[in-house]
């Protein structure tokens, strides 16, 4: 399935991104990478890396021309990588899901839920995205991008 596809179901928007944007998401991403790394506790960090790779997720999303509907944002924001970057990216956005799932529980439902080395995994996985985005956007978007 293609973004038009997805868009075409009312699952996505049109959507006119700016340079200035774009720019205040990864202001976003770098504050929420930072943040991830502080003495709390595993769940938190975990929300917070997730916070962040949502971010670099929406922001692809957006130089795409597209923002998710409010119903499943989160969900289709995430899904939408493979989309994107190309279906070698699949098993990420799987992975991704998951994430979205265990962070729900620990911010809404039980504490303890996260161990450090899932929260500890997922900040890596988001360093390594930020990268990918970045590349992307220099290669695909370069007006988008400082």
């Amino acid at each position: 399935m293609r973004l038009q596809q997805w868009a075409s179901n009312g699952w996505l928007r049109p959507h006119q991104t700016t340079k200035q944007q774009i720019s205040d998401l990864l202001a976003i991403v770098e504050r929420d990478l930072e943040d991830s790394t502080r003495n709390l506790s595993a769940d938190w960090q975990f929300g917070i890396a997730y916070n962040a790779v949502l971010k670099l997720c929406t922001i692809l999303l957006y130089a795409s021309g597209y923002r998710p509907e409010k119903n499943l944002a989160h969900y289709r924001t995430l899904q939408a990588l493979p989309l994107i970057l190309g279906p070698t990216r699949n098993s990420d956005a799987d992975y991704l899901d998951a994430c979205r799932a265990k962070r729900d529980t620990a911010e809404y439902n039980a504490a303890g839920t996260v161990s450090q080395s899932e929260a500890d995994e997922l900040r890596e996985f988001s360093v390594e995205l930020k990268t990918e985005v970045l590349q992307w956007l220099r290669g695909n978007h370069p007006a988008l991008i400082g």
